[in-house]
């Protein structure tokens, strides 16, 4: 029988992987007190997902468009009756630069869910203030809040704004005054979480592994197999780590018992690595080419850019940065 190998896409597969509530509280529980066993499992009911919504205008209303990786509602019971938090889980490949105003975009729709929802009581004015029935809203609703953590699985460190401030050119002066909104961050490549969950403590010890870019391809192939071996991996672990590390994976390999299917992933992480590395070089050496014979020609820096763009099928700020690199040399 032909070996069942499929391409595992990372936001799908890491999205099963929290879909799991032990997994998900543990994650919370580690970023937002320090590993105490505040959020529980039992606690814990999935949400929908969706959080797109109109934004209305005076003179039109816009649609918005979201979704989010993860996202469930905790219903702890207290002495009073019952709290209730939103808890959201948003996975990064790549280093997004905005990404605190995408969270910002996310939190926003489900508050916003939740205002549509609540104003599709009020129909009528009866019983309601004329600021109430304006703002379909009374004064005593409240709607639930709202955290949402970022786990980043990338193997550059995180360069980017971690709050809205750090996205804005605004002076000191003015800062105060103007709103921030923050974003939790957990950089699976390098992190000091406090984890319970074995199945968390696996996934993040072993992508740390994979993630350190300062050992070579056959020592962090050969730290991989060794932990994983060690530490008896669960397969869903395994097939959590190959979908983040963009590895393809063979489906036989990981129904067999022992260490084969471990091998398996592992040695195609690293032959995935070093053929990335190869795709990257040719790249840069096309790159250079294309830069030196603009010049030649006497091309303007604006056609060199486009030359770039086109035969390498790059962003605009890739293609800067290599005129930037191979235009100085």
């Amino acid at each position: 029988m032909a070996k069942k190998i499929q391409d595992l896409k990372p936001d799908t597969v890491l999205k099963n992987y929290w879909s799991n509530k032990e997994q998900f509280a543990d994650l919370f529980n580690a970023v937002l007190f320090e590993g105490k066993q505040v959020i529980r499992a039992e606690e814990l009911e999935d949400v929908d997902t969706e959080e797109s919504s109109v934004l209305e205008h005076r003179e039109y209303a816009e649609s918005i468009k979201a979704s989010r990786d993860n996202i469930m509602v905790r219903k702890k019971s207290l002495a009073h009756g019952v709290e209730f938090v939103l808890l959201g889980n948003e996975g990064q490949e790549h280093i997004h630069y905005a990404m605190p105003m995408r969270v910002m975009g996310y939190d926003y729709g489900t508050y916003k869910k939740q205002y549509d929802s609540n104003a599709g009581k009020y129909r009528s004015a009866e019983g309601m203030e004329e600021d109430e029935y304006l703002s379909r809203m009374k004064k005593e609703d409240k709607f639930i809040p709202v955290i949402t953590v970022v786990v980043y699985y990338g193997e550059k460190p995180w360069d980017g704004a971690v709050s809205l401030h750090g996205m804005l050119k605004v002076s000191k002066e003015m800062e105060r005054f103007v709103n921030d909104y923050r974003m939790l961050l957990v950089e699976a490549r390098q992190n000091n979480l406090t984890l319970h969950n074995i199945n968390n403590v696996d996934l993040f010890n072993l992508l740390e592994i994979l993630l350190d870019r300062r050992r070579t391809m056959h020592e962090i192939r050969d730290n991989a197999i060794e932990y994983a071996r060690k530490h008896e991996v669960d397969k869903s672990v395994v097939m959590t780590v190959a979908g983040a590390a963009n590895c393809r994976i063979d489906y036989n390999a990981l129904d067999r018992k022992g260490d084969a299917d471990m091998c398996t992933v592992f040695e195609e992480v690293a032959r995935e690595s070093e053929s990335k590395g190869r795709t990257a070089g040719k790249e840069e050496g096309r790159a250079a080419e294309i830069v030196e014979t603009g010049y030649e020609f006497g091309l303007s820096e604006e056609e060199i850019l486009e030359r770039l763009q086109k035969k390498l099928d790059v962003s605009l700020q890739a293609a800067q940065k290599y005129l930037k690199k191979f235009g100085e040399q």
